[in-house]
């Protein structure tokens, strides 16, 4: 059953131009906790810290269609329809590419305390390696483009 309810989104990145706004947000039963209890105790317990994780994970959302509404699906199918297991690999190897640039780049500004040249800041960096993560569950799930 649907529950209603209202969630503020924001964000601080500069590069993509989001602005805070109210939403009132239609959850179904695709988004359904698989262990209630336990989130109903950590919400409670840490209440600003899991606001901020749905927040990151609902512009991270955002995000995700925009991009994709600029690039389409076969950035990430490399023009297959994933129907077989090679086609899911050469995607899977792909996202592992893109993720390990971005392993790379947090490697150059965080631990080798490098200087950033190009403008992509650790969030943008953190925000694409979480999004090319979720990315890879949905091709292995294969409902990639469907």
């Amino acid at each position: 059953m649907a529950e209603k309810e209202t969630t503020v989104l924001k964000t601080t990145s500069k590069q993509h131009n989001f602005k805070p706004q109210v939403v009132e947000q239609q959850y179904d039963e695709v988004i359904a906790y698989d262990n209630p209890k336990i989130v109903e105790q950590m919400e409670k317990e840490w209440p600003e810290m899991t606001q901020e994780f749905k927040r990151i994970m609902f512009t991270q959302y955002e995000l995700f269609c925009l991009k994709q509404s600029n690039y389409g699906p076969d950035n990430i199918s490399v023009g297959s329809r994933l129907e077989t297991p090679d086609e899911v690999k050469v995607s899977l190897t792909g996202l592992w590419f893109r993720m390990n640039d971005k392993i790379q780049r947090l490697k150059q500004l965080i631990v080798l305390n490098k200087k950033d040249n190009i403008g992509e800041s650790v969030e943008d960096t953190y925000q694409d390696l979480s999004v090319y993560g979720i990315i890879a569950q949905i091709v292995k799930n294969g409902k990639w483009a469907k």
